[in-house]
């Protein structure tokens, strides 16, 4: 039996309301709607004209969202090739401009010399791995990070992400069932986002 394409569906900016297909990989956990609202709320004031990297793309919601929202610049990051073709022809169908995927696994792309530096940086790893530290300290450690950067995490609900860098400055979190969402800074003194 063949499996079925998951759907999501864009909830903000000018692509609101638009579905886009991911594969029904059991690694590729999308963001909730009632998360990405929420998140999309804090980020509000940042993401028009910001250069954003969706480090485990998966389903591609998040850059997704961005970009409806306005940001200039997004690279998505996803090793299945099957989701990184999924998010390609989603960019491509759209008409997304200042957009590219790069089918690698993160740890990989995060070993290049930084192309840019992010304003901001999406972090959602599979739950059960290590990777958001390690992803974390590369970010942190190879120049990948503008200075006033805005990072979100996702991980387990009910506790605090694992191997965030100390001059994270922690600006917002939530929990929605069984996920956790946080909004880091690395401004030294992070500037709060109302």
């Amino acid at each position: 039996m063949r499996a079925v394409p998951r759907t999501l569906r864009i909830i903000g900016g000018t692509w609101r309301g638009r579905r886009l297909r991911f594969p029904p990989a059991q690694d590729i956990r999308p963001t909730p709607d009632r998360v990405r609202e929420t998140l999309f709320n804090w980020l509000a004031a940042r993401v028009p004209g910001a250069s954003c990297l969706d480090l485990f793309a998966g389903s591609g919601a998040l850059g997704l969202e961005a970009l409806s929202r306005g940001a200039a610049r997004l690279t998505f990051v996803e090793r299945d090739p099957r989701a990184a073709r999924e998010i390609a022809a989603r960019l491509e169908e759209w008409g997304a401009q200042g957009a590219r995927v790069e089918n690698i696994d993160a740890r990989r792309f995060l070993e290049r010399p930084s192309p840019e530096r992010f304003d901001i940086a999406f972090l959602d790893p599979p739950f059960a791995s290590t990777l958001l530290a390690e992803a974390a300290g590369r970010l942190e450690q190879g120049g990948w990070l503008a200075g006033d950067a805005l990072i979100y995490i996702e991980c387990p609900g009910g506790q605090p992400p694992q191997g965030v860098p100390p001059g994270w400055a922690a600006l917002k979190a939530k929990r929605a069932g069984e996920v956790g969402y946080h909004l880091y800074s690395r401004a030294e003194r992070g500037s709060m986002i109302e």
